[in-house]
């Protein structure tokens, strides 16, 4: 049986076989670690990162004292801050419409909270 982090990696060998970022429909790829959450858009053309946002940055945290959310600020929530924060960014760069990358986690949890929080703001996919 493979290692748990190997199988992410096999995972998302397989889903990047089949997703590619462009310039005008850029790839949004996640990546979770245990204590925070990684989200950036990139042009697979260009090998470029256009947007790219975490839990960890200023914007972020300074959001985290503004809203007051009813459930507090656990990971989930401030997943989908990092979500609505990226599509903020990408929509003052016109970009709208974006491919989805889970980067080989499950579509579940805070994977899937950044991309209600991209939909919530205002990207398409």
């Amino acid at each position: 049986m493979l290692h748990k982090t190997l199988q992410r990696i096999r995972r998302h060998k397989r889903i990047r076989s089949r997703i590619y970022g462009s310039s005008s429909k850029p790839r949004l790829s996640v990546f979770r670690s245990n204590m925070h959450i990684y989200a950036q858009l990139i042009d697979d053309e260009k090998n470029n990162t256009i947007v790219s946002v975490s839990d960890i940055d200023a914007d972020v945290k300074n959001i985290k004292k503004e809203e007051v959310l009813l459930d507090g600020f656990n990971k989930v929530n401030r997943a989908f801050l990092v979500g609505k924060l990226l599509a903020k960014k990408a929509v003052e760069k016109k970009i709208t419409t974006i491919v989805f990358d889970r980067g080989g986690f499950l579509y579940s949890g805070r994977v899937r909270a950044v991309a209600d929080g991209a939909r919530k703001g205002g990207l398409i996919f």
